[in-house]
């Protein structure tokens, strides 16, 4: 078994709610196992269909089949199997999960966070520093 292929055991599980059976209208599939794989490869590793590895035929193939699945709900049946009821309830830690600096806010150095709100005691912004405070255009 490769890096970011289903386990015998995830194929048990899924295997009758695929589409394709013997007895299903259209085609029989000869490859769900192997489509699945290749699905799960490109959800994996975050690459582009164009980039899917030959091992798992052409991409273009597996993403129309990807679609069709999507638009028929398949995908939907396979999550609520494969879903751990261990993990309806999960809690994360902070300390693991962790946020670029700019997107928690963080300012640059010696930089001042400005308010868009102004106090009535403050300076207007576009003062000039040439000009004694409390000066304001009008």
């Amino acid at each position: 078994m490769r890096r970011h292929e289903i386990s015998d055991e995830q194929w048990d599980k899924v295997k009758d709610l695929l589409p394709g059976k013997p007895g299903d209208p259209g085609r029989t599939a000869q490859d769900n196992r192997n489509f699945l794989n290749a699905v799960l490869w490109i959800a994996k590793t975050g690459a582009p269909w164009r980039d899917l590895p030959e091992r798992f035929g052409s991409w273009n193939s597996v993403f129309q089949r990807f679609n069709r699945w999507a638009k028929r709900g398949v995908w939907a049946r396979l999550w609520d199997a494969w879903k751990d009821p261990d993990l309806e309830c999960l809690m994360l830690d902070s300390t693991v999960i962790r946020a670029h600096q700019h997107a928690a806010g963080a300012l640059k150095k010696g930089a001042t966070k400005r308010s868009g709100v102004r106090g009535a005691d403050s300076a207007a912004s576009c003062t000039w520093p040439s000009m004694p405070r409390g000066t304001r255009w009008n």
